[in-house]
């Protein structure tokens, strides 16, 4: 399970990437010259909310939430989590409590009214559309290990 696990987010990742390198649309994009490879190794060193790989407009972040946070909608950008390890709680749907405008593209809340939640733990695939209202409002004792993968809605 954690071999297709591990090479179904190798795939969506490397399609994603290659998409960004394929659509520049009018705006300059960075190319791909060589292979990057993130080591075991420098995850674990990187887990602590840090940039793993960066190809405009993808990047693929590490995220270790130790405590629940601030609920958020991305208007323009859909967002893929994969559970590195831990559990915890997510709430998508409904709407944002006390919203306020963190940027162009941004909004975030103290909580969300009306959501769906749900457990998820180590393996789980979540993927949260455009506009929808998201957040992990609590995490287990150990902790909650993610990766994220922001999906523009539209490509230019």
């Amino acid at each position: 399970m954690r071999i297709i696990a591990a090479s179904a987010l190798s795939l969506i990742v490397l399609f994603t990437l290659s998409i960004a390198a394929q659509r520049g649309g009018g705006q300059p994009q960075p190319s791909i010259t060589q292979t990057t490879v993130v080591t075991a190794a420098e995850v674990e060193t990187r887990t602590g909310n840090g940039n793993l790989i960066r190809l405009a407009p993808y990047n693929v972040n590490m995220e270790l939430r130790k405590m629940g946070q601030a609920a958020s909608v991305h208007e323009t950008e859909a967002e893929l989590f994969y559970v590195i390890d831990g559990a915890g709680t997510l709430v998508t749907g409904g709407k944002l409590m006390e919203e306020r405008r963190t940027n162009a593209e941004n909004l975030s809340g103290t909580g969300i009214e009306g959501g769906v939640t749900k457990r998820v733990s180590k393996g789980d695939w979540i993927l949260v559309p455009a506009g929808e209202p998201h957040q992990f409002p609590a995490v287990e004792a150990s902790g909650l290990r993610l990766m994220s993968l922001h999906l523009p809605k539209k490509i230019n």
